[in-house]
């Protein structure tokens, strides 16, 4: 019994109390409803002190030792003999057992009372226990910061109490880290806005004139586009984070023609992969690649490539892919005032068909161009012009286009693009502006 006394009008207070029965400056007896309520909400995870102030105690005046005797008593008798033994008996027995036995009616209502509290606790555990499978499967090969965020959200939907150690156990997660990542959640917020922020700015350097970029490119646009100084690291963290998924390069299944008769030369490799010389005008590129348009209809393009500069100097797109491909694409280069060739200039290619045809080698030695190819099977001798094909490839949709003059102009506004605003890395992120080697 606690040594505290009730006042008069803390008596006359706790009688108010519709879970108070009697109550004496010594002692207060709860009904049997508050005892049965007590039970039900401690199953479930409360405090015996947050129990008795939800149903209108004031601690200070019950005093917290009366709160934990009773609870104590109650839990005892409550595993002993379950909801019978939390009857008040002092009335009908005067302190002492019942000698008489209980009528049908008693029995009934008793044993009803009992099995109720226990087809709830059945339920409070199958809810636990369908809550345990769901956190495991859930947690499964997901971060630490993803895990506590489940935890939170499962102790937010379902009224278990006192089982956050449980969860972090069965999770095999740090309880102080748990309650580490609730405190943070003002900074996770404040840096999940930040990071939105940054989407927006990445997304319209990654749209920028209508072509889809990679980081570099991004880094770049941002940088002479926006005046925004933003790392690659970053970037490309936003991209993962927020599913902004840049071209990707896909083989080319161009194969190489077999030569066609014995008259066919291949020629030594001048540029031993040394593209960067510094002198504009001197290592140029050249290849072929198909464009499939309109469902099965295929063109082909032919470009060359300054290797310096990594401007587009000459291209020519056909239908066919004949001779005229490759000798038209020498003749515009030729025939363009604007562009500058050096006295020991020399094209490079691969070994192809119709790079060996006697006809293509006239032709070059009679504007006094040296030619270079590639090793046999080794496309890593001609790296930037296969690159650009890739980029080309892949940032331009040219299967949408229906005619072959539609496929022309799409490709001349690319390389306008290519030439004269796309970003690139290699050139020390310098814009090749006004160059006026295609217009």
């Amino acid at each position: 019994m606690s040594k505290i006394l009730f006042s008069p009008k803390e008596i006359q207070l706790l009688q108010k109390n519709p879970n108070v029965q009697q109550v004496s400056e010594l002692t207060i007896t709860y009904t049997t409803a508050f005892k049965s309520k007590f039970i039900d909400e401690y199953l479930t995870g409360k405090t015996p002190r947050q129990i008795f102030k939800e149903y209108g105690f004031d601690e200070e005046i019950i005093g917290i030792k009366r709160i934990e005797q009773a609870a104590f008593r109650w839990r005892k008798t409550y595993e002993k003999n379950g909801l019978i033994g939390l009857t008040d008996t002092r009335k009908t027995g005067s302190g002492r057992p019942l000698k008489r036995e209980l009528t049908a009616n008693e029995i009934i209502e008793r044993q009803a009372a009992r099995i109720q509290l226990l087809e709830g606790q059945v339920e409070l555990l199958k809810k636990l226990e369908v809550t345990e499978r769901r956190l495991l499967n859930d947690s499964q090969k997901i971060s630490t910061s993803k895990i506590y965020q489940l935890i939170s959200d499962t102790l937010a939907k379902h009224p278990f109490k006192r089982m956050v150690a449980y969860f972090c156990d069965l999770l095999n997660v740090s309880r102080s880290g748990y309650y580490g990542f609730l405190k943070a959640s003002d900074l996770r917020v404040a840096k999940e806005r930040k990071d939105l922020e940054a989407k927006d700015l990445i997304l319209k350097a990654f749209n920028r004139r209508g072509y889809k970029k990679g980081s570099r490119s991004i880094k770049m646009t941002l940088e002479h586009d926006f005046q925004c100084v933003m790392s690659r690291k970053k970037i490309k963290r936003i991209m993962r984070k927020y599913g902004i998924v840049c071209p990707h390069r896909r083989p080319n299944p161009y194969k190489q023609m077999a030569k066609a008769t014995k008259e066919h030369r291949v020629v030594p490799n001048q540029s031993n992969r040394e593209f960067k010389q510094g002198v504009p005008g001197k290592v140029l590129l050249t290849d072929i690649t198909f464009l499939p348009y309109k469902g099965n209809h295929l063109a082909y393009l032919s470009t060359v490539k300054d290797s310096s500069t990594n401007e587009i100097l000459a291209y020519h797109v056909s239908d066919p892919i004949t001779l005229d491909i490759v000798t038209k694409t020498i003749e515009k280069l030729i025939h363009n005032k604007k562009i500058k060739l050096q006295p020991d200039a020399f094209i490079h290619s691969d070994q192809g068909v119709h790079y060996t045809s006697p006809n293509y080698q006239k032709l070059l030695k009679k504007y006094k161009l040296g030619q270079s190819m590639s090793r046999r099977g080794n496309c890593w001798d001609n790296a930037p012009q296969k690159s650009f094909f890739g980029h080309f490839t892949n940032e331009v949709d040219f299967e949408s286009v229906q005619t072959i003059d539609a496929l022309k102009a799409k490709i001349h506004h690319y390389m306008v693009y290519y030439n004269n605003y796309r970003y690139q890395w290699n050139l020390k992120k310098w814009l090749l502006h006004n160059t006026g080697t295609i217009s």
